[in-house]
């Protein structure tokens, strides 16, 4: 396969890259965002672009894709909705897109997030934004899926760009193994997000919006 990774400098994209550059099955990892990942490997190939909404410039890298991850999104603290919109709306539907023209068979996987309000009408704004996210991606791509893992924790490595969530990881790390007992369905890890994505994209799935649950 030849994959596509949106935001691969994030938590959950430093995951998905990792199993990504382990599968044996992938011959080549695509990387596009605003900044590298510093990171170096024989099926690597990174693209840096300053919007990642104009994405014109890379539409022949683009062509061809068996797999689209989209990791890329940021915390709605501090943003109203029309920041947080651009971001989490306006960005994916601009890769969605493109891909639909491009590479119309691409498995498509958008990292969205439990919780996320499906009506895309609610009164919590990150919810209900990805919700509309969420809508469009399966409406636009006959392989389109959401994914909405619930509480992550970082494996190999993996660090949140976020400092809030960096200190809240550091202070809850040695509660994990007890989540994790409690909680097993509730909790996921970065690598773990990383292996679902794969097998969607080998096997596809018969659900397309993928709870915690379903990506466990």
């Amino acid at each position: 396969m030849r994959v596509v990774i949106f935001g691969a400098t994030g938590m959950v994209g430093q995951g998905v890259l990792r199993e990504c550059l382990l599968a044996e099955d992938v011959r080549e990892v695509l990387t596009i965002g605003r900044r590298p990942t510093g990171q170096r490997h024989p099926k690597l190939r990174e693209l840096t672009v300053d919007d990642v909404g104009e994405l014109d410039a890379v539409r022949a890298d683009l062509t061809g894709v068996d797999a689209c991850f989209y990791c890329l999104g940021v915390s709605s603290l501090g943003l109203d909705e029309a920041a947080y919109t651009r971001i989490s709306y306006d960005y994916p539907l601009a890769a969605a897109r493109l891909l639909a023209e491009v590479s119309p068979s691409v498995t498509f996987v958008y990292v969205s997030g439990v919780g996320t309000d499906s009506t895309g009408r609610g009164r919590v704004m990150w919810a209900r934004v990805k919700g509309r996210t969420e809508n469009a991606v399966l409406d636009l791509l006959p392989n389109g899926y959401a994914a909405r893992p619930g509480f992550i924790q970082p494996t190999h490595g993996a660090v949140s760009r976020t400092r809030w969530y960096r200190i809240g990881y550091a202070v809850t790390r040695p509660l994990f193994p007890v989540v994790r007992r409690l909680l097993p369905n509730q909790v996921t890890t970065t690598d773990g997000i990383g292996r679902a994505m794969l097998r969607v994209a080998r096997e596809g799935s018969p659900r397309r919006v993928l709870g915690n649950r379903d990506l466990r």
